[in-house]
């Protein structure tokens, strides 16, 4: 395996004013003179741009997603890394894979540079520092069955630039995701997902069309890898946790659409199961109590209709 080494030095050499996030877009150059309607609907324009972008990555997104599995079905972890908005949407991600998908918060992981603290106050140098972001990983013990994605709209950001050098030292995969072409993460990591989202709206801003590029390509990774380890029935989201009242009554409604009964069979399904939609949907289609739609869950892998078709 060929490991790519750089200095933090190296990561000035790419300036930003060479990058496509960082340029000026001339078409909005009277953004401050436009009447408010005239405004929203510039920027919505500008973010109309974005999932044409992100499609033209969907190879390079599918490869990171079926790698990521691999590494899941072996008992690994998918690990997000990034600094400022870049680390905010990664752990904002991460952290909305446990209510959804009730897997154990250790499964999906979020870091940023700085730490907790980074989330809602900017911590000086933090995106600058190689070794924190490997003091971080030290500390989750990462190994060779983890994947690692590190995010930065620059795809120069030595934070995560030191992330995903030691994370390949240590045969974790390590997946890129940049918003330019051409990125030192991308020349660092196995894969690497370059979304060309171009000049924002606010030249360099790019907690905009890069941040909505990051936040819809981590939705496809984490959604996906969880559909494809049986996490999901169809499109029916089963496998979520039913802790207040609005997922109550939205565990009633997938209870309704994936067995055909009402919402009073449904209500009793889920108090018989103990409170897990995929038992009482199997309950009902199987026509079993509970013990025995846990058993056939579990030869099943956890997944509702591989356990329905073994029936």
């Amino acid at each position: 395996m060929k490991i790519l080494v750089f200095s933090s030095m190296e990561a000035d050499k790419k300036h930003l004013a060479e990058l496509r996030t960082e340029q000026v877009d001339p078409r909005l150059a009277n953004l401050d003179s436009l009447a408010p309607r005239d405004l929203l609907m510039a920027i919505n324009a500008a973010d109309s741009e974005v999932p044409i972008a992100v499609f033209k990555e969907i190879g390079a997104i599918e490869e990171a997603l079926v790698r990521i599995v691999e590494r899941l079905r072996k008992g690994g972890r998918l690990i997000y890394l990034g600094a400022g908005t870049s680390g905010r949407l990664g752990v904002l991600d991460a952290s909305e894979c446990g209510p959804t998908f009730s897997v154990g918060n250790d499964l999906v992981i979020g870091l940023i540079a700085g730490g907790d603290v980074a989330l809602r106050n900017p911590v000086e140098g933090a995106e600058d520092d190689e070794q924190g972001a490997i003091e971080q990983l030290n500390e989750l013990k990462l190994n060779q069955k983890d994947a690692v994605v590190g995010i930065a709209a620059s795809g120069r950001t030595p934070y995560v630039l030191g992330a995903l050098k030691h994370a390949r030292l240590l045969g974790s995969l390590t997946i890129a995701l940049a918003s330019n072409k051409g990125s030192l993460i991308g020349e660092v990591a196995e894969v690497k997902i370059e979304i060309d989202s171009g000049p924002e709206v606010l030249s360099g801003s790019t907690r905009m069309k890069s941040g909505t590029a990051q936040k819809l390509v981590l939705n496809m990774l984490s959604t996906g890898a969880m559909i494809l380890i049986g996490k999901t029935f169809g499109n029916l989201m089963v496998d979520l946790q039913v802790n207040n009242i609005k997922l109550r009554d939205r565990a009633h409604r997938i209870i309704v659409s994936a067995t055909g009964c009402d919402m009073k069979r449904a209500s009793e399904l889920l108090n018989y199961s103990g409170e897990q939609v995929k038992v009482a949907i199997l309950m009902e289609l199987l026509g079993v109590g509970r013990m025995e739609a846990e058993n056939a869950l579990a030869r099943a892998d956890g997944r509702v209709r591989q356990a329905l078709e073994r029936r």
